[in-house]
């Protein structure tokens, strides 16, 4: 039984930053792939960005330059930091994760298992 278990969410003026982490426990593979994905209010739920186990990294449009995920293994823990965040930041952030490569930026359909989510609030 896989879970994840994310942190570091919070309110930041634009312009802030903020690290978020997602601890996995239980079985995943050394081939695997992890992701970070966000709904806003009133919004479908949406990729930020996705990394495989060899390190390859994809981003969603909006947040390149802003966003940069990566991974620890041996602490079995996935971070995003966020720069420069904006209001359309603003919602909760889910930790993602699949036994297997992701071919391009993870999708939605790709998840085997999710985090609960933790809040990211970014006035302006």
């Amino acid at each position: 039984q896989v879970q994840l278990v994310e942190s570091g969410g919070g309110s930041v003026q634009a312009g802030g930053s903020l690290r978020l982490s997602c601890v996995a426990s239980g079985y995943i593979g050394w081939t695997h792939c992890m992701g970070w994905f966000r709904q806003g209010p009133e919004k479908e739920r949406e990729v930020v960005a996705s990394i495989n186990s060899d390190a390859s990294t994809k981003y969603e449009d909006s947040v390149k330059g802003r966003f940069t995920i990566s991974e620890d293994n041996v602490k079995k823990t996935l971070y995003l930091q966020m720069s420069s965040l904006k209001p359309e930041d603003t919602g909760m952030y889910y930790c993602a994760a699949r036994n297997w490569f992701c071919g391009g930026i993870m999708s939605s359909t790709e998840v085997q298992h999710w985090g609960q989510g933790t809040q990211v609030s970014v006035s302006s």
